[in-house]
């Protein structure tokens, strides 16, 4: 069997009894084992007999799942990438372990993060190439998906910690509309600003974990529920047909690489030779000032978190830590307030421009990956998107000169991750 089988080919060869669940774990396991050496995804994995105990019906029956080392789990430890939680094993799963749980998918082991998912790199390398990093905070997560150890990765974003390493990797990430995906469980860098999100190797695959994890519970006022996406016979997601796809002209473009330039040129020409309309558009500049805002709710918000840390334990936290929590703490609450009320307001207004377009186009990063695993790269251009909470999904696109990956990123209106999805899938078929 094939490394690389994707999670619906999966689901589909397990629920026709085409494919044992032991033996799609066995290859994931063996792979791992061959890869982990140099690769260093996962903080702890659980061993065969204890998956083989999990094993029970479901749409993800059977399924390996690499979870983000913030996310909590009974059955093995969740360290948050510090030395602080490094022997601790919560007494509860997070909203969404329980949930793949009951739906028959398999904890297959907890993946490298940094730091409280912050700048402070774990030991992960880049799949396609070691001396270069996978991007973070969601490293080994990424990089797991993009090795093929597992088909499906749970990662969090608050700045750029999806869609950064998802294409530093050569996979698909998605960050859903604020909400849409429990966070419970989680530990948090910012409440305001932090989803959960997922890796996976197709978007029909995304669609589908999506599809399956995304939040079901009215009761929460927190969360918000997706209505359920509509599948083919073999859970294929609908593209829709001549998406309307505008092409942002933003501040950031000129810390593109030439690499990353020309893909999302060639990206662009591609979806207008298959039927996509496509046009330049520049967002005004208060959307782009928003980012400041942004970076002082997450400094105030982490300063609150780490509060206990900070007064008993902050010799173990990284200068990263130490630094961020400073910074908020300079911040007064009238300044919160008024970045709070900007990204209610922003979150609002950039629905106009989706009266006109099903989705923006943008690179997910500067380029290819740095030759670097001191740094995990510069999430600047998936920032306004976490900002505002609306969904954004970046899919692979070809290789720079070095031969690492390259992607493209689109953005969806909030609450409108199934015409996201669907655009997506339209643009996969495009640049294949």
């Amino acid at each position: 069997m094939k490394n690389t089988i994707g999670l619906t080919e999966a689901c589909n060869l397990i629920s026709a009894n085409r494919l044992k669940p032991m033996d799609l774990l066995q290859t994931s396991f063996d792979k791992a084992n061959e890869v982990e050496p140099v690769l260093k995804a996962f903080v702890s994995r659980a061993t065969l007999e204890s998956m083989a105990k999990q094993i029970k019906p479901g749409p993800l029956s059977g399924i390996p799942i690499a979870v983000k080392d913030i996310i909590n789990t009974v059955d093995l430890p969740t360290t948050n990438g510090s030395p602080i939680y490094k022997d601790k094993t919560p007494a509860e799963d997070a909203a969404i372990v329980q949930k793949i749980r009951s739906l028959g998918g398999i904890i297959f082991g907890k993946s490298v993060t940094t730091e409280f998912a912050w700048r402070n790199p774990g030991p992960t390398t880049n799949p396609v190439n070691a001396e270069h990093t996978p991007g973070g905070s969601s490293s080994g997560s990424a990089a797991s998906v993009g090795a093929g150890i597992v088909p499906l990765g749970l990662g969090s974003q608050t700045q750029g910690s999806i869609i950064r390493p998802a294409a530093y990797c050569g996979v698909v990430g998605y960050k859903a509309s604020y909400g849409a995906v429990s966070k419970s469980g989680a530990h948090a860098l910012s409440y305001s600003l932090d989803h959960i999100g997922f890796f996976t190797r197709s978007v029909d695959d995304m669609a589908f974990a999506f599809n399956n994890l995304k939040n079901s519970d009215w009761s929460d006022p927190e969360l918000i529920v997706i209505a359920d996406l509509v599948f083919g016979v073999n859970r294929e997601l609908p593209m829709l047909d001549k998406p309307k796809i505008a092409l942002l002209e933003t501040p950031l473009d000129h810390m593109m690489s030439d690499d990353q330039k020309q893909a999302l040129h060639l990206a662009a020409q591609r979806l207008e030779e298959s039927g996509a309309i496509v046009q330049k558009l520049s967002l005004p500049q208060e959307y782009w000032d928003a980012i400041q805002a942004m970076n002082l709710i997450m400094e105030a918000e982490a300063a609150e978190i780490h509060a206990d840390h900070s007064q008993h334990v902050n010799d173990l936290l990284s200068i990263h830590i130490q630094e961020l929590v400073a910074r908020g703490l300079k911040h007064s609450a009238p300044a919160y307030i008024a970045a709070k009320f900007l990204q209610k307001k922003l979150r609002t207004s950039i629905g106009t421009y989706f009266d006109k377009f099903d989705a923006f186009l943008m690179a997910p990063a500067s380029g290819e990956a740095p030759k670097s695993l001191v740094s995990t790269g510069d999430p600047i251009f998936c920032a306004l998107w976490s900002f505002l909470g609306i969904p954004s999904i970046t899919i692979p696109a070809g290789k720079s000169k070095n031969g690492l990956p390259l992607g493209i990123q689109l953005i969806g209106n909030y609450r409108g991750d199934a015409k996201l999805l669907s655009v997506a899938k339209f643009s996969e078929f495009a640049l294949a």
